[in-house]
This record gives structure tokens, sequence and C-alpha cells, in this order.
């Protein structure tokens, strides 16, 4: 057995080897001795049933505080994608925009980890409430952005609180909902995203197509809009979310958190940057180095921790939770790619606004909440999820494949029907591959395995929002001026051209180099709303080249996620449990043996509820 020292994340540590063994299931109100009964915190929900399960109504009572987090950092999203290019043009630089939305998820993807193990050793409702906190101050200081670099510095606070409001949820949720009835929940979560989807494109266009309120840019209201819902999601956490902590015997894997960073950021750097730099520049390769150093060293580290590391390097021995989290890789990658191109491709090829471009959007959510609830009814139903995972990558696959071949002037309703499909296919993955790697691992290593499903997804959507705009900007300047060169001469171009009212743009382009299509190339990466009021003949090089570039990075996330079909076909079929990680944590730890508790030791971090002693 263990030491407490060497505890798994969810493990309990006995400090008295000399009480007997205790049931405890979810309590807020400590043990109780052996006869006692069952009770809830004042306020709180009934006791569970005999076999130590939380009931539906008190799982419920948990999900209200878990989806206040939660809709705070799903809500910012949409309302973001769906602002940033205006943001980006008043800030003057639409080609660094991937800026903004990079440093969010490095500062993410690099705290999940570290939010997995403070939650062990402190308490998840403590760490919750501190990544609610630190999100909203995040929110403030964007509001006060005067450059795209100041917007990405603040943005990265922002991810430093969102790293944590996503895995700490989903670990609460992996810990005390049985993994045959995790899908009956999951509608509770959907339904966070579907209302964040819904509204975030239409709060994000108002304030994004609006001057001023208050005396305040419009756009800022964005992120200031957090401040008033983070406010509410405190509230209801710290009133709804009852949990009981003793603290474990752990350490904290400081080096490793810190190799984890320094590994990440120069790769990304160049990712990001590598187009102006020179992927073969003195910078770059500096970067590569660095990266690559800290990189090792990180692996190094994490193996001379073990069980006490950021990222126990074991549990990727796992098939499951291997599998699982390669594909996750490859499918974030696919997902932010997809994701990031298609508002950008609304709002700049087909002139839609802020909030139109959004609301189009939605086919995509009605993919996605399609998706996550059939596959999750069937897999409550049957214990089967494999077969979801590799369905979903397929349609993926299709549908990026798809979407290489829309045009400037394609229908919207066919790129629409090629967005359900899209959606579809992350449905299928998104609570299947979390179900697949809780499942896969013993009851004490969940809160473990939610932050590494959650950190490989976001490496993943990381890499592939750097890699894919990086290609989509680099492209742009060339396709304009490759469509300039065909467009140019026609007679609709010239006719457009020599209309009184286009003089001013003339003029532009008589001054310009290479027939106007290289400066004119290089300003709409700057700022393009200038298109909106352009004749749609002189804007057509412009909408030609941004959707011949964004073809490019849509075939490339389809030839990405071929890879990702292959990896899940890997994907093992485990049966699911069915009782919750309490219950088997609590039967663990009236035996003798095991990786459960030891006779008498507290549990750590559970919900409102506790059990009589056996």
């Amino acid at each position: 057995m263990s030491s407490p020292r060497h505890a798994d994340p969810d493990q309990p540590t006995s400090h008295s080897g000399s009480r007997g063994p205790g049931r405890h299931v979810a309590g807020s109100g400590g043990a109780h001795a052996a006869g006692a009964p069952r009770t809830a915190t004042a306020g709180g929900p009934s006791a569970p049933t005999g076999d130590g399960d939380l009931s539906h109504r008190q799982i419920v009572t948990i999900l209200i505080a878990l989806m206040a987090g939660m809709f705070l950092a799903a809500l910012d999203q949409t309302i973001v994608a769906t602002a940033i290019r205006t943001i980006a043009d008043d800030l003057k630089g639409l080609d660094h925009q991937a800026w903004a939305t990079t440093a969010y998820l490095i500062t993410s993807t690099i705290v999940t980890p570290l939010y997995g193990k403070l939650g062990d050793i402190y308490g998840r409702k403590k760490l919750f409430v501190t990544a609610i906190s630190i999100f909203v101050v995040g929110s403030v200081l964007c509001t006060l952005s005067t450059s795209m670099t100041g917007l990405a510095f603040f943005r990265a606070v922002q991810g430093l609180g969102a790293g944590g409001l996503f895995s700490l949820a989903l670990a609460i949720v992996g810990d005390i909902v049985p993994a045959r009835e995790r899908a009956k929940y999951q509608g509770y979560f959907l339904a966070v995203f579907g209302t964040s989807s819904v509204l975030g494109p239409v709060i994000g266009g108002f304030f994004a197509g609006t001057d001023a309120i208050f005396g305040v840019t419009g756009w800022r209201w964005v992120f200031l809009v957090n401040v008033p819902i983070g406010i509410v999601a405190l509230a209801l956490v710290t009133k709804t979310l009852h949990l009981r902590h003793q603290r474990l015997d752990h350490r904290i894997d400081w080096l490793g958190a810190a190799l984890l960073s320094v590994s990440l950021v120069p790769l990304l750097l160049v990712a990001e940057q590598g187009r102006e730099w020179g992927w073969g520049s003195g910078r770059s390769i500096a970067a590569y180095v660095v990266g690559g150093i800290a990189a090792v060293l990180f692996v190094l580290q994490e193996s001379r921790m073990g069980d006490e590391a950021i990222l126990p390097l074991k549990i990727f021995r796992n098939r499951t939770v291997g599998v699982s989290s390669a594909a996750s890789i490859i499918i974030g990658m696919g997902m932010f790619g997809g994701l990031a191109a298609l508002p950008l491709y609304l709002q700049i090829v087909k002139g839609a606004s802020p909030t139109e471009a959004g609301l189009l959007l939605l086919p995509l959510t009605l993919g996605i909440m399609s998706g996550s609830i059939s596959s999750g009814q069937i897999i409550s139903r049957t214990g089967q999820y494999r077969l979801f995972p590799v369905t979903g990558a397929v349609l993926l696959t299709g549908s990026l494949f798809a979407l290489h071949y829309t045009a400037f002037d394609t229908p919207l309703w066919q790129t629409m029907v090629i967005m359900v499909f899209f959606g579809l296919g992350l449905g299928f993955n998104f609570q299947p591959l979390t179900l697949a790697v809780q499942n896969a691992v013993p009851p004490q290593q969940i809160g473990v395995a939610t932050s590494t499903a959650t950190f490989t997804r976001q490496i993943g959507g990381t890499i592939g929002t750097a890699v894919f705009l990086t290609v989509l900007f680099s492209l742009v300047p060339d396709r304009i001026s490759s469509a300039f060169r065909t467009v140019a001469p026609t007679a609709e171009f010239q006719s457009a051209l020599r209309d009184p009212a286009n003089a001013a743009f003339a003029q532009q382009l008589q001054q310009s180099q290479a027939g106007g299509s290289a400066a004119a190339s290089s300003g709409v990466l700057q700022d393009s709303s200038f298109l909106n009021g352009l004749d749609p003949a002189l804007a057509k090089p412009f909408l030609m080249g941004f959707s011949e570039a964004m073809d490019v990075v849509f075939l490339v996330g389809s030839i990405v996620m071929v890879l990702a079909v292959v990896v899940l076909a890997f994907l093992p079929q485990v049966e699911l449990r069915k009782g919750s990680a309490y219950t088997e944590r609590a039967n663990a730890g009236s035996g003798s043996t095991g990786e459960g508790p030891r006779p008498g030791a507290a549990r750590s971090d559970d919900a409102a509820v506790t059990a009589p002693a056996s």
C-alpha cells in the first residue's frame, strides 16, 4: 500500500489507524459513529441510498454550482469568438488575433493538471472559487487593452482561471455519478453550452456593433459582462456546492509545472510568429532548442516524481488512456482549427455581422448537442462507447474535407449543412472520450484522469489554433495577389474602378505595388472592416483570397483528422462501472486490500452527505 505522500490524487489519507473502517460518501458533516443515521447538511438534499450513491436531487444540487462556473467560461468563449474581428480591427491587429486566443489556451492548458493536484490537497471547492475569481479579474483587465499584445496578455490571465473551471467541474461529476448513469446528467451541461452558443453571438454581436455603452467602447463590454455573471456564479458556488475536504499529504510538482510551461510557450511562439521571424531564423531555432530541452526535462521530472507528478506518466501506459489522449490532441487540433476559421469565413467572406455570424454557427451547435445527447443516451443503455469516437472522427474528417470546397460564392445553406455534420462529429467525441478515460482508471485516479483528458484536448486546441491561423494569415497575401491578377483585368472590375464613388480606392490601387495587390493584402490583414463598404466587384479579389486560404486550412485539418481515425481504431471497449467513484472508494476502504482508503481514513473533498460507518 502506498504511503500517504504517494497516494493517488483522489486517495484519502489516514492520519489515525485506530479508528474502525468508515464509509464516507460525499459528506460535509464529517464521519459518523457506527450506527448513526445518515444525515444531510443543513438545507441540503436528502441522504443517498444504502449503497452510498447520491440521489438524483443531490446530484442536481451539486450540478447547479458546477454549471454556474462552466457557463461563465462557455459564454465568454462564444462572445469573444463572435466579436474578435471587430476587436482586432479596432486594435489594428487582425493578423495578430491568434495571440488573443492562443495566450488564453496556453495558460488554461498549463494550469489544468495543476488545478487537479491542488484540488486534491486544498479541496476542489476552494480551487473552483479561486478559478472563477481569477477569471473575473482577467476579464476586467481585458477591458483596459489598448493593443492586441495587451489583450493577449490579459487573456492569458483569464486562461489561468478558465483552466480550473472545466477540469474541476468534470472531476467532481466523475466522482459523484456512476459511468453508466453519467449520460443522464450530461443534458444539464449541454444546456449550458447550448444556451451560451445562442446568447454568446447575440450578446457579442450587440457589443461589437455598438460604439459605446455608458462611455465605454462597445467591444470592451464583451469582457466586462463577465463581472456580474462571475459574481452570480460565485454566489451559487458558495451556497450550493457543499464540499468537505481534509488536506492530503501530497507534494506539489512546481518544477514540473514550470518545465511544462517552458516547453510549450517557445514552440507555440514559433507557430504564431514563424512566418515573420522565418522558420529557420535564429529566434525560431532558439525557441525549438529551449522548448525541446524543457520537454525532455519535463519527462524526466515527471518520471522522478512518480505519483506526485503534475502529469503522471504511468497513466498513459493504460491503453484506453493512451489512445484517448493521443486522439484528443489530434481532434483538438482539427476542432479548434475549424472553429477558428469558420467565424472569419462568415464575417470576412460572407460579410456577416458579428451577431449574424454567431447565429449562422447555430447548425454547428445543433450538431454538437444532437451528437452528445444521442451518444450519451445510447451509451447509458448499452454501455458501449467505442463506436462513437470512431464515427465522430470520420464525420470530422469528411466535414473538414467538404469545407475545403467552399468558395467565396458558395451558398450559405451548403456550408451550414456541413456545419451540422462537423458538430455531430464533435458531439460524438466530447463525452465518450472523457468517459472512457475516467472509466479506465481506478476510482482513486478520477481526478488525474479527468485533468489528463482535458489537458490533452487543450494541448491539441492550442496547437491547432496557433498553427492553422498562422497558415491562414501566411497564405492570405499570396492568395489575394493571385486573385487580383485574375480579377483585375475583367470588365466588371475595371468598370467599378472607373466609378467616381470608388475614386479613393482607385487612387490607393494605383499607388500600391504589383497592381495594388501587395499593399492591399497587407492592409486587409491589419483592418478588414473597409471591405464592408467596398463595391462588391472591387472586394471580390479580397474575398477570393481569404476563401482560398481558408480552403487550405480546412484541407490540412481533414488530413490531420485522418490520423485521429487511425488512432481511435485502437481504442478498446472497457465495461462501464455501475457505481460512482465515491462508492467504490468507500467500499475499498472497508476492506483490507486494494487501493482504497485505510480503515478509518477520512474522505476528502466530498459532497454534502454522509453515510453510516460500517
